[in-house]
């Protein structure tokens, strides 16, 4: 059974930082043969992609509302992907979620679409007061 487990989410004030971490197990394949992505909802809103990182983590994408805040990393040994968030929001506030690749990637690349994932975390929660 494929797990995601997140974590670091918290309440901070605007201008502050958090890092999420997620651990992946249970895949049938190695880890480091699957895009990986954040995304991210708040109540009411349809979920969308902040962040991706390809298998090899040479491509590495961000929606246009976190370029410059958001950084994606990770670490295959450990089957862990991370966000480090800089200089917070309050329109960052979600539930913040981390997700796998639907299909084995042969290529560097990734995708900020959710169609593109299969596997999915129950989420974090970032509240950032103002």
């Amino acid at each position: 059974q494929v797990q995601l487990v997140e974590s670091g989410g918290g309440l901070v004030e605007a201008g502050g930082s958090l890092t999420l971490s997620c651990t992946v197990s249970g895949l049938t394949n190695p880890f480091d043969w699957y895009p990986v992505g954040w995304f991210r909802q708040d109540p009411g809103k349809e979920r969308e992609g902040v962040s991706c990182i390809a298998r090899d983590a040479i491509e590495r994408k961000y929606d246009n509302s976190v370029k410059g805040r958001f950084a994606i990393s990770r670490e295959n040994a450990k089957k862990t992907l991370y966000l480090r968030i800089d200089n917070l929001k309050p329109e960052d506030t979600a539930m913040y979620y981390c997700a796998v690749g639907r299909r084995v990637s042969i290529s560097s690349d990734c995708s900020l679409s959710q169609t593109e994932y299969i596997y999915w975390g129950r989420g974090t929660q970032v509240t950032v007061s103002s």
